[in-house]
């Protein structure tokens, strides 16, 4: 089982910028998959749930600026990133649990300057 993530880069405050993760190795329609991220010096944060019915959630200091959602035809989920704050800055990262276990992606950085 792999993710990869992919999509990050630098961009300047009020951008946009959607994140890609390509799933292999497992069924990937009956996983829920989820983001993290990681800002320099900070422990690592939840940031969006999509479940393998389709259902999302979005930590709320992020509602109404990400989204997020899946193509099981690709085995893609991604995460769509509006108005981009240089809070935002951090390293993002998708996982999924498979067989009780967390499976993570390699994670992409994505650096919003002022």
């Amino acid at each position: 089982v792999q993710l990869q993530a992919s999509g990050g880069g630098l961009v300047q405050a009020g951008e946009s910028l959607r994140l890609s993760c390509k799933a292999s190795g497992i069924n990937f329609r009956l996983y829920d998959m989820n983001w993290y991220r990681q800002s320099p010096g900070k422990q690592r944060e939840w940031v969006a749930t999509i479940t393998s019915g389709g259902s999302t959630n979005i930590v709320d200091a992020m509602k109404g600026r990400f989204t997020v959602s899946r193509d099981n035809v690709w085995r893609m989920a991604y995460l769509q990133m509006h108005q981009l704050i240089p809070e935002d800055t951090a390293v993002y990262y998708c996982k999924t649990r498979y067989s009780g276990a967390d499976v993570w992606g390699q994670g992409t950085q994505v650096t919003v300057s002022s």
